[in-house]
């Protein structure tokens, strides 16, 4: 009986060892929910909230965030930030002009690049005049500048 015991606590104590590396969520898993949040955040949050145009404002900034921790993931693995030339798009396809990234994920940071609730696309330049990058939304009326919704919208942006 003793061996049938002993047998038993060998064979949990194998089966907890083989659960730990299943046990946690990878950091491209999250950032992929986080994107499909946003993108679900994008659709419903400006027909539900009766202020379309603010909702708007506050999911350009969700998809600020998503977009700029995908380009720090791509840092992470590259050593930099997707150049200018190469744009957003190197966050969903593999970039192949110079310099091309050594360790680009299979599959991608982003599914696809997205674009702000307006429909107009994200403006990134690398290097960036307040840091290692630059992502703006030009707001509403699509033209740098504005106020209120037509504000721009910019990474790192305190939210109002």
């Amino acid at each position: 009986m003793a061996y049938g015991k002993k047998a038993r606590r060998h064979t949990s104590r194998a089966k907890r060892q083989r659960r730990l590396p299943d046990a946690g969520v990878t950091l491209i898993e999250m950032m992929v929910v986080l994107v499909i949040i946003a993108l679900v955040a994008a659709i419903i949050v400006p027909n539900v909230i009766g202020r379309p145009d603010e909702a708007r404002v506050a999911v350009a900034q969700s998809d600020i965030r998503a977009v700029g921790s995908a380009l720090e993931l791509y840092r992470l693995d590259n050593q930099n930030y997707p150049t200018t030339s190469q744009g957003l798009q190197a966050l969903s396809e593999r970039p192949t002009s110079p310099p091309e990234p050594r360790n680009w994920v299979s599959g991608g940071y982003l599914a696809s690049v997205p674009t702000d609730p307006w429909g107009n696309e994200f403006l990134y330049r690398s290097p960036g005049d307040t840091g290692g990058f630059d992502l703006v939304s030009l707001g509403s009326d699509g033209a740098p500048g504005g106020e209120g919704t037509a504000a721009d919208i910019m990474h790192g942006q305190a939210s109002n």
